[in-house]
């Protein structure tokens, strides 16, 4: 019965490459995860920068506020993680050739 549940599903949807010269694609994985993790990551900062206001809790929404900040930027400035990676690699002493 499984078989003939495969048989019915459509090429497109089996995790089967159509060719064998189909390789794994990652040039936009940064801005793939920008796409997603961006807009959720401001709705999460404002639900808990909001909690902070209402509970009277200053001290830890301005600490909140700048750690937000700190990860906000490599949300939203282009090619950040590229850079930070390839300045790691080099402190490291990885040949980045």
């Amino acid at each position: 019965m499984l078989h003939h549940l495969m048989a019915s599903i459509p090429d497109q949807i089996l995790a089967a490459p159509a060719n064998n010269n189909d390789q794994l694609r990652t040039d936009q994985l940064a801005d793939w995860l920008r796409q997603i993790f961006g807009p959720l990551f401001l709705v999460i900062v404002s639900i808990v920068a909001i909690f902070f206001l209402f509970t009277r809790e200053i001290t830890r929404f301005v600490q909140f506020i700048v750690l937000a900040v700190a990860i906000g930027v490599v949300f939203y400035v282009p090619n950040i993680i590229e850079t930070t990676a390839k300045a790691i690699a080099k402190a490291l002493g990885v040949n980045l050739t």
